[in-house]
C-alpha cells in the first residue's frame, strides 16, 4: 500500500479514535515531548469484508466474479461497531509485496444464489493472487469445501481481516466511521 495513503488512513482513522479514548495532560518543559497516557500500539480489530458481484463461478483453482462491486464492505465486530466501504482496487493491494494477505491468505465463504430454486450455493476458499480486469474479478484459490454448481444469480464473497491493525482497514478517504454501542 503507498506510504502517503496509509499515512492519510492513520490520521483518518486515528482522531476519532484518540477522541474517545479518555487522556491524562501532563506537564513538560517547552521543546520536550509531551506524553498523554500510555503509549499505544494500533489495536487488531476482528472485521469482515464484504464483496458483492452479479456472479460467481469456481472451478481451474479460480475464482471469477462477474460484476464485482466497485466498493467493499468493512465492518467490525462488537465492541468496535465500526464500518465503512474501501475500493475494490485497494482492498486488493493487499495481496502486493509484504503486505498482510500476500502473507496469510485470507479465508472466505462465496456465496451465490440460485434464481430458480430460490436457494445458495456455498464454497470455503482461500484467497490467493487476485486480479482485477475492469469488473471481473479472478481469485487463485485453494477450495476447502463446497462448490458453487447450479449458483446463477447474485454472489457475495465473506473474507476475513484480521491480523490488520485498525488503521489499515479503510479506504484513504477515510470511509471508516465509529458507531455509537
Amino acid at each position: 500500500m503507498n506510504r502517503i495513503r496509509f499515512l492519510a488512513i492513520i490520521a483518518a482513522v486515528a482522531l476519532p479514535i484518540a477522541a474517545s479514548l479518555p487522556a491524562v495532560a501532563q506537564t513538560a518543559p517547552p521543546g520536550a515531548p509531551k506524553v498523554i497516557g500510555q503509549p499505544q500500539q494500533p489495536r487488531v480489530v476482528p472485521s469482515m469484508i464484504v464483496l458483492n458481484a452479479k456472479g460467481a463461478k469456481l472451478g481451474g483453482g479460480k475464482l471469477v466474479l462477474e460484476g464485482v462491486s466497485p466498493n467493499a464492505i468493512i465492518f467490525a465486530d462488537r465492541p468496535v461497531r465500526s464500518a465503512g466501504h474501501a475500493l475494490t482496487a485497494h482492498l486488493l493491494e493487499e495481496w502486493s509485496g509484504n503486505d498482510s494477505f500476500a502473507k496469510t491468505p485470507p479465508n472466505a465463504t462465496v456465496s451465490v444464489l440460485m434464481k430458480a430454486k430460490a436457494a445458495v450455493v456455498d464454497a470455503v476458499v482461500v484467497l490467493r493472487a487476485p486480479k482485477l480486469e475492469g469488473d471481473k474479478l479472478t481469485f487463485d484459490v485453494d477450495v476447502l469445501e463446497g462448490d458453487l454448481a447450479g449458483g446463477d444469480g447474485a454472489a457475495s464473497v465473506f473474507m476475513d481481516i484480521i491480523n490488520l491493525p485498525m488503521a489499515r482497514r479503510t479506504s484513504h478517504r477515510g470511509a471508516w466511521y465509529h458507531g455509537t454501542n
